[in-house]
């Protein structure tokens, strides 16, 4: 049986793994044990996974079935990877800068996302996290009353409509291959708070990458509960920032988290391979 050591971060969330090589077919025990430290952590790092894609897309098949990537155009002959990529001289904006929770503008948003880290710089370039169960139980009474049985209104129209920040306007030296169409602009509802599917505990499902407003209340109103509800996602005590290492992959919980990507690393590149797990 394959030991695995599991370190928490110490923060609200965040575990690194180690005792296993990912190179090689994991037995149906180890893959529990990997979920269920993914359900108590939320954001997982498996360091030193010298991985290439078939391996990749084995690990992603062990935790559901492939995601739908849309605006993305994804390697030539793998259809369910996608390259985060950023070139030492690039001008153009950092991909994914913003507070957001993979696709949740879909109707069935996935499950998890996983990164492999491929060419990474020697500075800069964490991903940050933020747990959105504690950002529910830190939320007042009064607050979860008001906001239970409520919808927020999810579009990708901001990063991927023609006039959002990956469309028209975008940076001409954008070395990913974005395509922004006007698909982008259909809306999808889903509760603001949520039950995890297999935790059964209850958190926020809101971002400010896609949420656009809340279903049934004025703009003015929606505003206000929102940023109260981000305020408590994004409150520095619930947030962990993942560090980067060559050949690290790290897998998270998109059903209760958010993530952004950060710079820091102009003059050098970057290069990582993305799938995601959808929902079962």
């Amino acid at each position: 049986m394959t030991q695995l050591t599991i370190t928490p971060s110490g923060k609200a969330l965040g575990a690194t793994v180690t005792g296993v090589d990912l190179t090689q077919p994991l037995n149906d025990e180890t893959v529990a044990a990997i979920r269920s430290a993914w359900l108590e952590h939320l954001v997982l790092a498996f360091p030193n996974q010298a991985i290439d894609h078939d391996d990749l897309e084995r690990f992603t098949a062990y935790f559901g079935p492939f995601g739908d990537d849309p605006f993305i155009k994804p390697l030539p002959d793998r259809p369910h990877i996608i390259e985060v990529r950023r070139e030492a001289n690039e001008k153009a904006s950092v991909f994914a800068a913003a507070w957001h929770s993979d696709w949740s503008f879909q109707e069935h948003p996935p499950a998890g996302t996983v990164l492999h880290g491929k060419v990474i710089p020697p500075v800069g370039g964490d991903t940050l996290f933020c747990n959105n169960y504690a950002a529910y139980d830190a939320l007042s009474d009064e607050m979860k009353a008001k906001i239970e049985g409520l919808n927020g209104v999810h579009s990708a129209s901001l990063g991927y409509a023609p006039d959002g920040a990956y469309g028209d306007n975008d940076g001409e030296d954008r070395s990913m291959t974005i395509i922004a169409n006007d698909t982008a602009y259909a809306t999808q509802l889903h509760p603001l708070v949520k039950t995890h599917p297999e935790t059964g505990r209850k958190c926020l499902f809101v971002n400010p990458g896609y949420v656009r407003t809340i279903d049934g209340v004025s703009d003015e109103e929606a505003f206000m509960i929102l940023v109260e509800l981000y305020g408590a996602c994004h409150d520095e005590a619930n947030v962990y920032a993942q560090k980067w290492e060559p050949n690290m992959l790290v897998m998270w919980d998109n059903r209760c988290t958010q993530h952004m990507a950060t710079g820091g690393y102009e003059g050098h590149a970057r290069l990582l391979h993305r799938t995601t797990i959808g929902a079962r």
